[in-house]
């Protein structure tokens, strides 16, 4: 396990899946961790369990798409810990699985805006913060769509990856020679509770069936996902920047062909 020893790390989107696996990794790591929700409720179950682990965490409400309130997320962070040392933009909004016509504008914008807008908000906030303190972590999450590949279904959600990885590949070039590391994340498809009452349309009803098939065959474990995430945190700030890390392993092909009869047997039985 990598030592965080006296390090704070701020995980957006962290009440629930990636963010809150990602955050409880660093706490039993060692660092000062905040969690943070645009619903502060969201938060009190995941505090009290880590703090009843004896780890120190802190949380608090903020919507990412919302300038002012990462704002009010970063000097929150700084008050509670004294510093911050690693931000992790891993709040988003994935749109469920449908067609772009069947998505609303406000659907299309929460989307942009959370995942986007939102990163760019927190790096434009952090980068000049992490030169003044002499080093810091900027972590993006990437995801489906993130290197350009067709994502059907997905449209916005891909576009907002793809744009997440350009952000951070032109902002490290921008910050080059800087003690800020600028990184992107691809956890791949991880089995949690964002895959449960996915938005569908006509065209993607009778394709949801074929989803537990999919997490069985291509799922990444979440340790792995926690293992890359705390590799990533103990990088020297500046020493690598404006790479892409993943998750995925080529075991995942085993555990496709281990998946096989599952997808034998609904190409029988799926409706027509």
């Amino acid at each position: 396990m990598k030592s965080l020893n006296s390090k704070t790390v701020v995980v957006t989107g962290s009440s629930r899946g990636i963010g809150l696996a990602i955050a409880k990794a660093c706490a039993v790591a060692g660092a000062n961790v905040v969690l943070s929700s645009r619903n502060i409720n969201n938060l009190w179950k995941p505090i009290n369990e880590l703090r009843g682990r004896g780890f120190s965490v802190q949380g608090f409400q903020a919507d990412v798409k919302n300038e002012a309130e990462i704002s009010s997320l970063f000097e929150s962070s700084k008050l509670a810990f004294g510093k911050i040392d690693v931000w992790i933009n891993n709040a988003g909004v994935a749109g469920g699985y449908r067609t772009l016509q069947s998505m609303t504008p406000t659907e299309i914008q929460e989307v942009i805006n959370t995942n986007l807008m939102g990163t760019l908000y927190a790096c434009r906030l952090m980068i000049p913060y992490f030169v003044s303190m002499g080093g810091g972590t900027i972590i993006n999450i990437g995801g489906r769509g993130g290197h350009g590949n067709p994502s059907p279904f997905q449209a916005p959600y891909a576009a907002s990856k793809a744009a997440i990885t350009s952000l951070t590949r032109s902002l490290a070039a921008e910050n080059k020679g800087k003690p800020v590391s600028i990184n992107c994340f691809f956890p791949g498809m991880v089995e949690t509770d964002i895959y449960k009452d996915v938005m569908t349309c006509p065209e993607t009803d009778s394709k949801m069936g074929l989803m537990p098939i999919l997490l069985k065959a291509f799922a990444t474990p979440i340790d792995r996902v926690q293992k890359v995430t705390l590799e990533m945190c103990c990088f020297r700030p500046g020493k690598i920047t404006g790479k892409c890390y993943s998750a995925e392993r080529p075991e995942r092909f085993l555990r496709a062909l281990r998946a096989l009869p599952d997808f034998l047997s609904y190409s029988k039985t799926k409706p027509r």
